[in-house]
């Protein structure tokens, strides 16, 4: 364990690739070309789409953004988690559809696996492969010790849950129970045997499924008595790439209602003139940066190796998750009588603020681990 540096270690390098992603955004994301996108059918029985822009995605490849955390060894770029933070905030500030985050999950996976396999797998994420994780069963648990896959001379049978941009990706990384423990697999999407049923979400800038394996071939990644600690390192990095989303998805949410609010005119008066709306906004504000901070605190703590970095983790999703409802929630209600309307940008950030919440635990669920892990757990 190393000692924090100045600014959670967010340099000059991190702060030219978050300026990169911010412009690039800035030319291809825009509010109105992403509602184009993902909201053109207002219709709730429309089919399930995965709608994404693989043109983009690919420009996302080739600007290097996939391999920002794979290691070096690995054929990547080999930055500090900061550095996914801050292009994490920018995608939940546009509200990107791609399979980014999810790739970055899996990558803290891989990385903590430590295996050739794990290692080779790294290697083509950093060359563009999507790749996301299948670790959750359908009581939506992701504990390493939970999982509705088994494997059966490396032939994965059973259901994964819950699978994020499922539809968006080419791989994998497979929890699966054997007599030995929890392992890690690699599946292709294109495997003999694996079926992906999609799931009806709320969040237009995603896709979700479950996955159905009927002897599926797999490679392993770490063996059934090392899974569970591959995914436990892994976690606070995934918890706070998730916190990073939210992060920024809050910043457009505020940003947008300040503005609304100065150019809406009630009763011959701005809305922001009044107490009732500028209040709550100063509280979301405040709401926002708390979170920033500990996201970029639990990065830099993952980053120095620090004991505390799972605590730091949780907090960070315990504020964010909070902080992501609350912005809605006053964005919708500061935008007057348009604010629920399909029409109005503000639903895409909603959402998906909404599934991030409860992606791997929603405040509540954080802070009770937290206490756990401070004052010890129940008799």
């Amino acid at each position: 364990m190393t000692e924090q540096p100045k600014n959670f270690g967010f340099g000059e390098d991190e702060t030219m690739l978050r300026d990169a992603v911010r412009k690039f955004f800035a030319d291809n994301c825009t509010p109105d070309k992403i509602h184009a996108q993902v909201a053109h059918d207002p219709d709730i029985h429309r089919p399930i789409e995965c709608i994404w822009d693989k043109n983009l995605w690919q420009q996302v490849v080739e600007l290097g953004w996939t391999a920002v955390c794979v290691p070096e060894t690995a054929g990547g770029v080999g930055m500090p988690l900061v550095a996914a933070v801050a292009i994490a905030e920018e995608v939940g500030k546009v509200a990107f559809p791609s399979p980014l985050i999810s790739t970055y999950c899996a990558t803290a996976v891989l990385t903590a696996c430590g295996t050739d396999a794990a290692n080779k797998a790294l290697g083509d994420i950093a060359t563009g492969t999507p790749t996301t994780l299948a670790i959750t069963n359908e009581r939506g648990s992701w504990n390493t010790t939970d999982t509705d896959i088994s494997i059966t001379k490396n032939k994965l049978s059973g259901t994964a849950w819950f699978v994020q941009d499922a539809m968006k990706c080419d791989r994998f990384v497979v929890s699966a129970t054997a007599e030995e423990g929890i392992g890690l697999y690699l599946v292709n999407a294109t495997a003999a045997g694996l079926t992906i049923v999609p799931d009806g979400i709320i969040d237009l800038t995603r896709d979700q499924a479950h996955l159905k394996f009927d002897g599926v071939e797999a490679i392993e990644l770490a063996s059934p008595d090392k899974g569970d600690a591959a995914l436990t390192a892994a976690m606070p990095t995934i918890l706070t790439l998730i916190s990073a989303d939210m992060v920024g998805a809050g910043e457009w949410l505020l940003q947008t209602t300040v503005e609304y609010a100065k150019t809406r005119v009630q009763f011959d008066r701005p809305l922001g003139f009044f107490q009732a709306v500028k209040h709550p906004l100063v509280n979301v504000m405040l709401d926002i940066d708390r979170a920033k901070s500990l996201v970029y605190n639990a990065a830099c703590s993952i980053d120095c190796g620090e004991d505390a970095a799972e605590m730091n983790a949780r907090m960070a999703k315990s504020q964010a998750s909070d902080m992501g409802v609350f912005a809605s929630s006053r964005a919708v209600q500061f935008h007057g009588g348009i604010g629920f309307t399909w029409e109005c940008y503000v639903h895409i950030f909603f959402k998906r603020q909404m599934h991030n919440q409860v992606l791997f635990g929603d405040g509540k669920y954080q802070r009770t681990l937290l206490a756990d892990m401070v004052i010890g757990k129940a008799a």
